[in-house]
């Protein structure tokens, strides 16, 4: 199982290092990894590409770059279980649609993935949505099932709203 944290924890390391996590270096499923991950032109503008040494909890990253490292280091893994606290939050609407559609949908699609997030706009691309109110289970449901809720329309409006 790999879980990816919302605020990911950063190692005082390369972002190679970070990545691996301690796992063996294999060439082609570590450029997979930052190609889908949307790394590849954080890297080519680093001054030493992976090499780069990240300081304490990252703090030479910005909050996007920190959140695609931690999920490189799970998509690296190659698990057959995903629990993600909002990956994405941190990330612009381009990168995160981008990885909402290459990690999510198709290199996780014969994984278990729970996600948990506020991205409303790709409710419409998962297998069940299960919406919490205070702890408690509103409702749950296949998206065409729960479209209509009340409750899930009042959201959707509120986040477009402050789009």
């Amino acid at each position: 199982m790999a879980y990816v944290q919302q605020q990911p924890w950063i190692q005082n390391k390369s972002i190679k290092e970070n990545i691996l996590f301690g796992i063996e270096y294999n060439e082609a499923r570590y450029k997979e990894t930052i190609k889908i991950c949307e790394l590849k032109r954080d890297l080519e503008i680093l001054p030493a590409g992976d090499l780069t040494e990240i300081g304490e909890k990252g703090i030479n990253l910005s909050g996007g770059q920190k959140a695609r490292v931690g999920l490189a280091r799970a998509v690296y893994s190659d698990r057959e279980i995903f629990l993600m606290d909002d990956p994405i939050s941190a990330l612009d609407a381009n990168v995160k649609k981008k990885i909402f559609k290459n990690v999510f949908m198709s290199k996780f699609k014969l994984k278990t993935r729970v996600l948990v997030t506020h991205a409303v706009d790709f409710l419409h691309l998962v297998d069940r949505i299960i919406l919490l109110k205070q702890g408690r289970i509103v409702f749950q449901g296949p998206y065409e099932d729960v479209k209509g809720n009340l409750y899930l329309m009042e959201l959707m409006s509120i986040h477009h709203s402050n789009k």
